[in-house]
Formats: structure tokens, C-alpha cells, sequence
């Protein structure tokens, strides 16, 4: 193994165990956002992860190409979900104001 390999080798340690902690965020996140904020850094890191790989393999532009869908992928999921859970805490928020004895009397 050359000096090299064993830097991204240790790299790619080292992110993999960033990314536990975003696992956790999402697991304990207080509110969805941010689960989602801790799912998007797990998408990050997954991508910088696959272009360490395609380092140490000798293939980059292989991995680079899988890297950038996959980060598309986790873009597009992301703003989607983001935007559903937006939607259903504002028709939450509209049900709450117009339920009988919310409001001032």
C-alpha cells in the first residue's frame, strides 16, 4: 500500500465516523428539519467518501460520475422533502388557528 492510499484510507475513516454523528442527529433530531439537515450531511459525506474510493481504486472518473448522482440524488430528496414537511406543518398550523377556541375571545 503505498503513502498515499493510507492517507485516503485514514480520510475515508475519519468521514465515515463524522458521518455517525450525523446518524444521530437524525436519529435524535428534536424537529424533521433537522433529520433532514443530518440526512443531507450523511448525502455529503457519502459523496466525498466515493471520491476517495475512486482515488485509492485508480478509477476517479468512474467514481466521480456515481458521485455527482449520487449527489444529485440527495439534492432533489432533500429540497422534495423539505418542502412536503413544509407544506404539511403550515396546513397543521392553518387547522390549529381555525379550530374552535383558538384565536382571542
Amino acid at each position: 500500500m503505498s503513502e498515499l492510499e493510507v492517507i485516503f484510507s485514514v480520510g475515508a475513516i475519519a468521514l465515515t465516523l463524522t458521518a455517525l454523528l450525523y446518524l444521530y442527529r437524525v436519529a435524535r433530531g428534536p424537529t424533521v428539519f433537522d433529520r433532514l439537515l443530518g440526512l443531507g450531511g450523511v448525502g455529503t459525506k457519502a459523496v466525498v467518501i466515493l471520491v476517495l474510493i475512486g482515488s485509492v481504486y485508480g478509477r476517479l472518473d468512474m467514481f466521480v460520475d456515481i458521485a455527482i448522482g449520487y449527489a444529485l440524488l440527495n439534492f432533489t430528496g432533500t429540497l422534495a422533502a423539505a418542502k412536503y414537511f413544509e407544506e404539511a406543518e403550515e396546513d397543521e398550523g392553518a387547522s390549529a388557528a381555525s379550530a374552535p377556541g383558538a384565536g382571542s375571545p
